[in-house]
């Protein structure tokens, strides 16, 4: 059992240096007592069944999840095999994550934009495949598929999550996700609104709303990290989030879309081909963050270890049941861990 089953990171956040650096990040993590490694795919270094099977590979206890994959990449039977063998290999620790995509990305890859009901169709095909059975001339909004069947002997549950971030997700995840993942900078606003749009949807669905776990991915770069990799770590990232889906992230947080007008009309993006946190200069970053409003930055744990911890608990005080502490490595976070412990132990 992890000291802080409530807390847990990204591996490799941002762009890997190499894919080698996860083993070591697995490890620090489990070893400062972290629940949960968050595992996200990119394609280049960053392929999610390579990197959950070495996070097996070097851990004993701490839980493994996709964070996330996409449904409509893998064959559903090849992403089923994937997470039984995970489940296997690491004593039932894995938690097969999925989330709607990057439409632009899958419209360049050629595939089809990922739906709601696709999504829920897809979770339903491997909640029947890990209970054993044998689906037989499946026809619905995941794709046709004749027969599928992973093992008639088995007769499991296969914990599973949404990265969610529209109302129509969040009451998906509420009706027969396990867990759901809010996305980062999401306001207190929208987080409150976002917990009780999961749960309302779970008690109609005639759940137990605290059956879904809520996880908070929050931004965590303490300043005692060097500038350049905090503006990295800030600008950079919630820049990439506004070029990939900047409409709908400021949709979601109620915020000026006037705004983000300005902000894709600047010149560093205007020239730049790939993710801005993909290379942008320090300088690059410095010129962005005078048009993206100072408020957009604030819901981020920032400053000393000990606000990074009080901001962390009060994402959990806002009704969320755990916290990601996105952007760091475990190394990076262990001030911050430290604080959070410290932060426990005087409040009992």
């Amino acid at each position: 059992m992890s000291e802080f089953p409530e807390l847990g990171f990204y591996a490799l956040a941002g762009e890997a240096d190499s894919s080698r650096d996860l083993l070591q990040e697995v490890r620090e993590g489990e070893a400062l007592g972290l629940g949960t490694v968050f595992i996200s795919e990119r394609y280049n270094k960053k392929e999610v069944a390579a990197q959950c099977g070495a996070a097996a590979a070097v851990s004993e206890t701490i839980t493994i999840s996709t964070g996330v994959t996409n449904s409509n990449t893998r064959h559903p039977l090849v992403t089923a095999g994937f997470a039984r063998t995970m489940q296997s290999l690491t004593g039932g620790r894995f938690v097969l994550g999925i989330g709607r995509g990057v439409p632009l990305l899958q419209t360049v890859m050629g595939i089809n934009h990922i739906t709601t009901a696709e999504m829920e169709d897809f979770a339903g095909l491997m909640r029947r495949l890990f209970r054993g059975e044998a689906v037989v001339n499946h026809d619905g909004p995941a794709g046709r598929y004749p027969y599928l069947r992973l093992d008639t002997s088995l007769d499991e549950h296969l914990p599973m999550s949404l990265a969610a971030f529209g109302e129509n997700t969040l009451r998906l995840a509420g009706r027969c996700f396990d867990e759901v993942i809010l996305h980062t900078y999401f306001t207190d606003e929208t987080v409150v609104r976002s917990v009780e749009t999961v749960r309302s949807a779970a008690e109609q669905a005639g759940r137990d709303p605290s059956d879904v776990r809520v996880w908070s991915c929050f931004a965590t770069v303490g300043d005692h990290l060097p500038y350049e990799a905090r503006m990295m770590k800030t600008v950079g990232r919630l820049a990439t989030y506004l070029q990939g889906y900047g409409e709908l992230l400021v949709n979601t947080n109620r915020w000026d879309l006037a705004t983000l007008q300005r902000f894709r009309e600047h010149p560093v993006v205007t020239t730049r081909r790939g993710a801005i946190d993909a290379g942008a200069t320090t300088e690059e970053l410095e010129q962005l963050a005078e048009v993206i409003p100072a408020e957009w930055f604030a819901p981020a744990a920032t400053g000393t270890p000990e606000q990074c911890a009080d901001a962390v608990q009060h994402q959990l005080d806002l009704g969320c049941d755990a916290v990601i502490m996105h952007g760091a490595t475990p190394q990076e976070l262990q001030p911050v861990v430290a604080a959070y412990r410290s932060l426990l132990q005087r409040s009992h």
